[in-house]
């Protein structure tokens, strides 16, 4: 499967990204998330009679991010955030990604973006998704929920 997995990667159809760590064995250990180039790609190949409207938007955003930035991981310690943005050597930013926040999902999205936010010890955090616009501030630290079409024109 690994072998396969590797001939998509070469052809550019497929991208994974690592884990974070600072440690290269861990980074490299630890399993790969898998990004498609586009997404009419990964729902013509997909085995899921449902829509995932969320893994969508989290794949167009990685295109997205791909397009600017070389060094892109995911993070997780207690909670996971979708994109860590590393350049020039140090963290950047982090990123979040979530269709549409409710009462079942908030908290998870923002702990997990909140716990990437101190463990770089950056004071700006970005949850992604499809239509809302808001602002929170926690401990200092800004979270800016961007709707999507914000996000591109950025």
């Amino acid at each position: 499967m690994i072998e396969y997995l590797s001939f998509f990667e070469e052809c550019y159809l497929l991208f994974t990204i690592p884990k974070f760590d600072y440690s290269l064995k861990k980074q490299a250990y630890n399993p790969k998330k898998v990004y498609a180039v586009d997404n009419g790609l990964a729902i013509a190949n997909s085995l899921s009679f449902s829509s995932d409207t969320g893994r969508m938007l989290e794949n167009l955003v990685f295109v997205m991010l791909r397009r600017k930035h070389h060094e892109i991981y995911y993070f997780r310690n207690d909670r996971e955030c979708n994109f860590v943005i590393k350049e020039r050597g140090s963290i950047q930013l982090v990123i979040q990604v979530c269709a549409k926040l409710n009462s079942d999902n908030k908290i998870r999205e923002i702990e997990g973006l909140f716990e990437a936010m101190v463990y770089f010890d950056l004071n700006e955090g970005y949850l992604i998704t499809i239509d809302e616009d808001d602002e929170l501030i926690r401990d200092g630290r800004l979270i800016r929920i961007v709707s999507f079409r914000k996000f591109i024109a950025a």
